[in-house]
């Protein structure tokens, strides 16, 4: 015989830290050197001009400016069009 009364397991308790993803700034806002316009995880948005890519894929700002987002349409080599967002400063 058990000497306690059997009580549940509690399960799915465990949760991860946020990672606050996402764009910091948007279209037409000015930005300084050095501040992070997209944070991502790959690159679903590219780095155009005046910007640097980091190694967490993260979009930041070489030059004082304005920041501009924009489609591009790319033809991969076998000849499919592929349509992709970039960042840039201007």
């Amino acid at each position: 015989m058990a000497t306690t009364k059997a009580a549940g397991t509690a399960k799915n308790l465990n949760d991860s830290n946020p990672k606050y993803l996402g764009i910091k700034r948007s279209d037409g806002s000015s930005v300084n050197p050095g501040e992070i316009i997209v944070r991502q995880r790959g690159t679903k948005i590219m780095a155009g001009k005046n910007v640097g890519l980091g190694k967490d894929h993260t979009i930041f700002s070489l030059i004082k400016g304005i920041v501009k987002f924009r489609t591009v349409r790319k033809i991969n080599f076998d000849g499919r069009r592929n349509i992709r967002r970039m960042a840039e400063v201007v």
